[in-house]
């Protein structure tokens, strides 16, 4: 099929556009590029996905009849046997986790610091660069911890930065234009991993099984709202080790351009 059978639309910027229930039908995204969207009960008959890369959460996805998310999970604990540790059960586990998440945290820093400081501002791919990922973790642990767990209505500092998804709303930073210097946002993530230390260290089975109790305040997640107290802890470790993640391999490039 050449180009002339398409819609010339090449090029164009779709940004919070809500698509729900939309059809696309003989369409070529050929080099498209989707970030921070939401592709929940799609349903993909016929495509042809072929030097495709997808990161993000993902679950429930079946290809040609077959769920290979497991399968996905299972590579990757292969490939990152310390995985495992971040989906504790017990109090203890929750412990070792953020044992190994503060180890590994340290070394990814001290990676960084290797690196010319104005690197660290830099994005690679379009991704966040290291020092607003630093600043995202801070902002994670004060939501899933000081809010969610601690009962803190708003817990964040003014530098910490949510995800690019979530609009601006009263008395929640969202700063994306600023440029702290590295110390300063490391500052900010040794206050917040220290409240996850609090917690964790005081842990119980009994906690560990409760909710919290509805949110008080505007602020994200909303007010009213409650949760697993098990849930948030996990989402948390999870957070953490993504990031990491895309950090470490973000630092990878950085390294080859300094």
């Amino acid at each position: 099929m050449g180009d002339s059978d398409f819609t010339g639309l090449r090029g164009a910027e779709f940004e919070r556009a809500d698509m729900t229930g939309e059809r696309f039908t003989t369409v070529n995204l050929d080099a498209a590029t989707f970030r921070a969207g939401e592709l929940n009960g799609v349903v993909m008959r016929g495509v042809e996905m072929i030097n495709t890369s997808v990161d993000g959460e993902i679950r429930n996805l079946v290809v040609n009849g077959v769920d290979v998310v497991p399968l996905v999970e299972a590579e990757l604990d292969r490939r990152h046997p310390d995985r495992r540790t971040f989906r504790p059960t017990t109090p203890e586990g929750f412990r070792e986790a953020w044992d190994l998440d503060e180890r590994l945290g340290e070394s990814t820093v001290a990676r960084a610091r290797r690196l010319p400081e104005e690197l660290l501002h830099e994005s690679v791919d379009g991704a966040w660069p290291f020092i607003r990922t630093v600043r995202h973790l801070a902002f994670a642990t004060e939501s899933g911890v000081g809010r969610c767990l601690l009962g803190d209505p708003s817990p964040w500092h003014p530098l910490s930065l949510p995800w690019d998804r979530m609009r601006p709303r009263p008395g929640v930073p969202h700063d994306r234009d600023a440029r702290p210097p590295l110390e300063e946002a490391l500052a900010l993530r040794r206050e917040a991993t220290a409240m996850m230390r609090r917690v964790v260290d005081g842990l119980t089975a009994v906690q560990l099984d409760s909710r919290t109790e509805p949110l008080v305040g505007p602020g994200r997640p909303d007010e009213g709202e409650t949760f697993p107290l098990r849930e948030y802890l996990l989402a948390v470790l999870d957070e953490e080790w993504w990031h990491r993640m895309y950090a470490e391999r973000d630092l990878a490039v950085l390294e080859d351009q300094d």
